[in-house]
């Protein structure tokens, strides 16, 4: 009895798992999956609808499956208000998350914090706007000011060329325009530790899903007012805070490694081959202990590029641990040329 009872909660969470890729076959594809009849995946989805899990449209031959949110919830904020992002939490946000693990709800608590004391302290912003929705699988919160933005606020205020250049600083982790208040670590680590992390202000958005090699950047046209951050988990997720700090940091807990994703140094149609170029991406690197540089995306850098990163500062900064991944062999064997000069 207790292996069927196991073995039908495993059915079930499949279908919460993957009703979303497949709203129209999921009854197809969970009898393949477990070598099932029809009949007998019907009963398990009408489990799920009577457990309001899932919700049904349409008729019977064009039946399609959602998942039935479980809670729905938005408010608006003062930001001229005394606004303290662990009372919002308190009061407003960890009640509407449901019984969740406490490594999830970790991950919560440190993600929301982080992202809304940033809007209090660094928008500039009137409101901020909060939205959160709450499923059988997952949770979704989504921050929303109307300040300045984030990549032009950084620009402006490090003096960058490009509000990209922001992006790439921010990539890195440790950037704060207020290093008295402020580590610059939130939104690094906040990134890696959900299952998507989004942000969206002016013209860029910056997508990071968890398990992709790549962050997705995008130019999306029209100015995006403010800065909207979305974040999204899995609510049976085995990621620990301490994992991701862990990944990231040396024995005495300092953040001490970083990822460097090249390609966000190239913008438009440019290639990476002067040193110009190659100081874009080695800015604030020195702050850490291991640099990571991501080459994923970037098919070929010139002599020079190479050189200044590889070599000349290598050379300057000895004790700063540098590696490459994802190259392609053009990109290496310029590395290693660099790497072997005397």
């Amino acid at each position: 009895m207790a292996t069927l009872r196991k073995r039908g909660e495993e059915i079930r969470q499949f279908i919460l798992d993957h009703v979303g890729q497949h709203p129209n076959d999921i009854a197809h594809l969970v009898a393949a999956t477990f070598g099932i009849s029809r009949q007998a995946v019907n009963k398990h989805i009408q489990h799920l609808v009577e457990q309001k899990a899932l919700f049904v449209s349409g008729t019977t031959r064009s039946r399609h499956y959602f998942l039935q949110p479980l809670e729905k919830w938005q408010h608006t904020y003062d930001l001229k208000e005394q606004l303290e992002e662990h009372l919002v939490w308190q009061h407003d946000i960890e009640q509407k998350l449901g019984p969740l693990p406490k490594n999830a709800l970790d991950i919560w608590h440190y993600g929301f914090t982080e992202m809304l004391n940033n809007v209090i302290d660094h928008s500039a912003g009137e409101k901020v706007d909060i939205f959160l929705e709450r499923t059988a699988t997952s949770v979704e919160i989504i921050i929303r000011d109307d300040g300045e933005g984030i990549f032009k606020k950084i620009q402006r205020e490090l003096a960058l060329v490009d509000e990209r250049q922001a992006l790439l600083e921010l990539a890195k982790g440790k950037l704060t325009t207020d290093p008295d208040h402020h580590s610059g670590e939130g939104i690094f680590f906040s990134s890696r530790l959900f299952d998507t992390f989004c942000i969206m202000s002016g013209t860029i958005l910056f997508d990071h899903q968890h398990g992709q090699e790549n962050d997705w950047l995008d130019d999306v046209g029209l100015p995006i007012p403010g800065t909207t951050v979305a974040m999204r988990l899995n609510n049976t997720t085995t990621r620990t805070a301490k994992q991701v700090f862990d990944e990231f940091s040396d024995e005495n807990y300092s953040f001490s490694k970083t990822v460097v994703p090249v390609r966000l140094a190239q913008y438009g149609h440019e290639t990476l081959i002067s040193r110009s170029q190659a100081k874009r991406v080695l800015a604030r690197i020195e702050r850490f202990k291991i640099v990571v540089f991501d080459f994923e995306g970037v098919e070929t850098i010139g002599q020079a590029f190479a050189d200044e990163v590889f070599r000349v500062f290598k050379k300057q900064h000895p004790d700063v641990e540098l590696h490459h991944i994802n190259v392609c062999k053009e990109v290496g064997q310029m590395i290693s040329r660099a790497e072997n000069k005397t």
